[in-house]
């Protein structure tokens, strides 16, 4: 017999003690606390978190986490991003579903859509864009814009360059900032970069709408196609040898930003014309690469507006 305060097991036969572990109930335990949360809310549990931070895909005849767009469509939700699609007479938009309280408030800013409205209930957008999305009761399945090139650019643009920024609350961040200071599209590569819809379009509040994602498969060719075109390329580094403001003199400009950690990859920075940091007289000397690109645009604005 175990001595007492070794955890011995109850024998065959016997009852497990009070407070125990009992195997014949273990497997029946998550079964019964899930249809308990289920009959408390009225909404199905939340797949299992697995240790690597994602959930457990389809198997066995599982649902999946969310249901896919139709191919070769995008799928916006968040309130800004789905109105701004729909006052956007260059975006196709095929289908758009919204809560009743949601398709009121989006009557009152988009009282024609382009698309007839579904009224759908919340948990119906939980299954389209994922549970934990903050989805504001709406979304759109959307046509994309047709790929643009880099000798699409008008000559006298302002781009910006991401090298290898992966993060989508940060691209989508940028891209509100681009659109907000009328850059003329963002250029990321085919890889290493997220999708131009979901967590980057809502991030972006509207800025898919009006600035162009143009990809390019190689980074440091864009970069030379951008010098043969007249552009002036400035890699954001913190501690480049220059102060932004006074690394350019006139336009097209295409301002270079590279990953947090990382930053600038060798052969970006060698085909860079110059290497440039804001001007910050505090403590700390560098920033997140999203609010880093707010300021850099605003700085590069004001320092082109006066030359002009």
């Amino acid at each position: 017999m175990a001595k007492q305060g070794q955890g011995g097991r109850s024998g065959r036969g016997e009852a497990p003690r009070k407070g125990g572990w009992d195997p014949r109930q273990a497997d029946r335990e998550p079964r019964r606390r899930d249809a308990e949360a289920e009959s408390r809310d009225g909404r199905p549990p939340r797949p299992e978190a697995r240790r690597d931070g994602g959930r457990k895909t389809a198997e066995h005849g599982r649902k999946p986490d969310r249901e896919p767009a139709p191919h070769g469509r995008l799928r916006l939700y968040g309130f800004h991003s789905v109105a701004e699609a729909l006052g956007n007479p260059n975006r196709k938009v095929h289908a758009l579903y919204a809560t009743e309280n949601a398709a009121q408030r989006l009557a009152a800013i988009v009282p024609n859509p382009k698309v007839a409205l579904t009224l759908v209930r919340p948990e119906q957008i939980d299954r389209m864009v994922g549970e934990d999305a903050v989805h504001q009761g709406v979304a759109a399945d959307v046509e994309p814009f047709p790929a643009l090139d880099l000798h699409d650019l008008p000559d006298d643009a302002l781009v910006l360059v991401l090298d290898q920024v992966t993060d989508p609350h940060n691209v989508g961040a940028i891209l509100r900032s681009a659109a907000a200071f009328g850059a003329a599209a963002l250029v990321m590569t085919e890889r290493h970069s997220p999708d131009a819809a979901g967590v980057l379009a809502k991030t972006a509040s509207g800025g898919l709408e009006h600035v162009p994602i143009i990809t390019v498969g190689n980074l440091a060719q864009a970069l030379a196609v951008l010098g043969d075109r007249g552009f002036w390329r400035i890699g954001l580094d913190s501690e480049g040898p220059d102060i932004l403001e006074k690394s350019v003199a006139s336009r097209p400009v295409a301002l270079v930003l590279g990953a947090e950690g990382k930053g600038l990859r060798r052969l970006t920075r060698e085909r860079c014309d110059v290497l440039a940091r804001l001007d910050m007289p505090g403590a700390i000397k560098s920033l997140n690469v999203s609010n880093a690109a707010a300021v850099a645009l605003y700085a590069l604005r004001q320092a082109l507006d006066a030359k002009t």
